[in-house]
C-alpha cells in the first residue's frame, strides 16, 4: 500500500533497474492551487519504464513481435499536497517488475507486468507567484498489466506462460491480484453517504475525441468522468465542490470506442475529513455484474 494513500497497492520493488527521466508539466497537469492532477503522473511511466529501462529490452521487442502484449488492467495513484510550479521541469523515477498471480487452484493464471513512477516537482505557484523552491513529492503511480496475445482469437488470448526469448517463462515474483471488482468497493474505514450506488444523470456519448491510437477509448479519460459524476453528486448532496481527487484506484475491464454510449453509477462515502466515491461504468443495457470500468477516488 502507499504509505499515504487509501488504496492498496504493492510498493515499488528494491531489487530492480531504476529509470529517470525529466518531465514537462502542461498548464492542464496543475490545479489552480498548485496541487498536481494525478492523471498527470501516467506520462512519467511512459518516460521512465516503456521508453527509458523496456526501450531497447531484446524480450520485449521480441514479444511484441510475437504479438504478446501487456495490457493496462489497473492503476493506482496518490497525490500530495504539496504546491508546484508547472514551468519547471519535474523529476520522475520509475521501474517494472514481471510477475505471476495464482488462482485458486494455486496454479498460474496470470502473467503481469507491473509498474511503478514517482515525480518531485519545483515548490511554488504561478498565482500568486512563488519559487521555484527545492524538488518535492508531487505524487506516485502504480500501474498493473495483464499480459494477452492481442491479436489472437477471443479463446486463445489469455496466457500462463511465456514462450519468449529474453524473457522468463513464469516470472518467478508473485502478485496478489485483486481484481477489477475490488476497485468499486467502499475503503477501510469508510463511512457511506450513499446506502447504494446511485445512477449519474449524465450520459457521455464517445467519439474521436475520446480515443487514442490504440483504436479506443484512452484509459485517462474513464477517471476524468469519474471526478465529474462526483461532483454532480457533491451538488446534489450539497457538499462543496472545491475539492480534488487525492486518490485513485480504476481497474479496466472492457474497453469503449467512438460511439459508445455510457453512464457512471457512484457511492459516496467520507474517510476522515475526506470525501469519496466509487463505482462503475457501463454501457446501455449492460449488466452491472459485469462493469466497463470500475473506480474509486478520493478528494481533498
Amino acid at each position: 500500500m502507499f504509505p499515504d494513500g487509501p488504496f492498496p497497492a504493492p510498493p515499488m520493488p528494491d531489487a530492480t533497474p531504476l529509470g529517470e527521466a525529466t518531465v514537462r508539466m502542461r498548464w492542464e497537469d496543475v490545479a489552480q492551487d498548485g496541487r498536481i492532477m494525478l492523471t498527470a503522473l501516467a506520462p512519467a511511466i511512459e518516460r521512465t519504464v516503456w521508453n527509458g529501462l523496456l526501450k531497447d529490452h531484446a524480450g520485449a521487442l521480441e514479444a511484441e513481435r510475437r504479438g504478446v502484449v501487456p495490457i493496462l488492467s489497473r492503476l493506482t495513484a496518490v497525490g500530495t499536497d504539496e504546491h508546484l510550479r508547472v514551468v519547471e521541469p519535474a523529476h520522475a523515477v520509475g521501474t517494472y517488475e514481471m510477475a505471476h498471480s495464482v488462482g485458486a487452484s494455486g496454479e498460474v493464471e496470470r502473467l503481469h507486468l507491473n509498474a511503478w513512477v514517482e515525480v518531485r516537482g519545483a515548490r511554488g505557484r504561478m498565482v500568486p507567484p512563488e519559487g521555484p523552491g527545492p524538488q518535492v513529492l508531487a505524487g506516485r503511480m502504480f500501474v498493473e498489466h495483464t499480459f494477452t496475445r492481442l491479436f489472437a482469437p477471443a479463446g486463445d488470448r489469455k496466457l500462463v506462460r511465456l514462450d519468449v526469448p529474453g524473457m522468463p517463462p513464469v516470472p518467478p515474483a508473485r502478485y496478489d491480484y485483486p481484481g477489477p471488482l475490488t476497485a468499486m468497493q467502499l475503503p477501510l474505514g469508510a463511512v457511506a453517504l450513499d446506502d447504494e450506488v446511485v445512477l449519474d444523470p449524465t450520459v457521455t456519448c464517445f467519439g474521436l475525441e475520446h480515443t487514442d491510437s490504440n483504436q479506443h477509448v484512452n484509459s485517462l479519460v474513464y477517471p476524468r468522468l469519474f471526478a465529474e459524476a462526483a461532483l454532480r453528486r457533491l451538488t446534489e448532496l450539497g457538499r462543496s465542490r472545491n475539492v480534488l481527487v487525492r486518490a485513485l484506484d480504476i481497474a479496466y475491464r472492457k474497453p469503449s470506442f467512438a460511439g459508445d454510449v455510457v453512464r457512471v453509477s457512484l457511492r459516496m462515502f467520507t474517510l476522515g475529513d475526506r470525501v469519496g466515491a466509487a463505482g462503475y461504468l457501463l454501457g446501455d443495457g449492460e449488466p452491472a455484474a459485469k462493469p466497463r470500468v470500475c473506480a474509486r477516488i478520493l478528494l481533498a
